[in-house]
């Protein structure tokens, strides 16, 4: 584990610490409490992830492996299959390698979200993170309804040390990635990131706003490679769920980056989104630097809830 992941798996084991006490106390006092396996240690396996904001869908699949694995292997004791729950916690929240393809090639990112959860900054640090991958990424501040988004982002575009084209508070969005799109191309740019708007409670202008954005970016750049990352607040668990679902009707989500791990008891969200929507986590953020946000390791996030070094 080179040295920036291991500072990254030793913030991340801290900023679950809320988490763990939630979830995995309550998985612990469980398998000692119980003596045999039967319904009633089930149930309250079932009702422990559930409360974790695990979700009903991954509890389910989870358990329902479980009980399989328990048969398969003729486990009599709690015990013996505690490693199995966390291995079948893990299955539920894989990304593909082909996540990140848009770090390697010519590419167009959305940043969508509603205000409030941390957008603006995550579009900053992601800059941050891909020109020291090298990448040459210039920045699009298209949420122009928000007063003091641009401020913001210029702020974290010099952090940065990338170029931010932006438009004037209540000037049209789209005129703005046009802009953007076509100086991306001019500059030969790796990587276009594009802050917009965070409305949901007027779905309707919201879903003419982002087709309008697609409809320029298809015309004026269609080679390039297309994501749209919905980025959601960890601290409101099942809210954030309904979010992404949301947001999911408005624009065809590539991903998602979850903020506030470390302010969170429900952690387990990042399980629930996953396998519910089959739309893979790809950053997750634990703090307010640009080292903060990392990105998504279902195999160190769940070895950093149960505490395994």
């Amino acid at each position: 584990m080179s040295e920036e992941k291991k500072g990254f798996f030793s913030r991340l084991k801290e900023g679950l610490t809320k988490t763990r006490n939630n979830i995995v106390h309550g998985i612990d006092s469980v398998f000692n409490g119980f003596s045999n396996i039967d319904e009633d240690f089930y149930e309250e396996l079932e009702e422990i992830l559930i409360m974790g904001d695990i979700g009903v869908q991954a509890t389910e699949a989870i358990l329902e492996r479980l009980r399989e694995q328990v048969k398969e292997n003729h486990i009599k004791e709690p015990a013996d299959c505690k490693a199995f729950l966390i291995q079948n916690i893990k299955e539920q929240m894989q990304v593909q390698e082909t996540a990140y393809t848009f770090e390697e090639e010519q590419s167009i990112v959305l940043v969508i979200g509603v205000n409030g959860v941390g957008k603006t900054t995550t579009v900053g640090k992601l800059a941050g993170k891909l020109k020291g991958q090298g990448r040459r990424v210039l920045i699009a501040a298209a949420d122009t309804f928000r007063a003091a988004a641009g401020e913001q982002l210029s702020e974290w575009a010099n952090r940065a040390g990338v170029d931010m084209i932006g438009g004037s508070e209540g000037s049209d969005p789209a005129s703005v990635i046009f802009d953007a799109v076509n100086a991306a191309r001019a500059r030969n740019i790796d990587v276009l990131l594009c802050d917009t708007a965070g409305r949901l409670h007027n779905k309707k202008n919201l879903m003419e706003e982002l087709k309008k954005i697609n409809r320029i970016i298809d015309r004026e750049f269609p080679d390039a490679h297309r994501e749209n990352l919905v980025v959601l607040d960890a601290t409101t668990g099942q809210n954030a769920l309904q979010q992404a679902k949301e947001f999911g009707e408005v624009a065809d989500l590539t991903g998602i980056i979850l903020t506030k791990m470390d302010g969170t008891a429900k952690g387990g969200i990042a399980v629930a989104i996953q396998s519910q929507l089959q739309i893979p986590v790809k950053y997750i953020g634990v703090g307010e630097t640009i080292e903060d946000l990392q990105k998504f390791d279902a195999e160190q996030f769940v070895d950093a809830l149960f505490d395994k070094t």
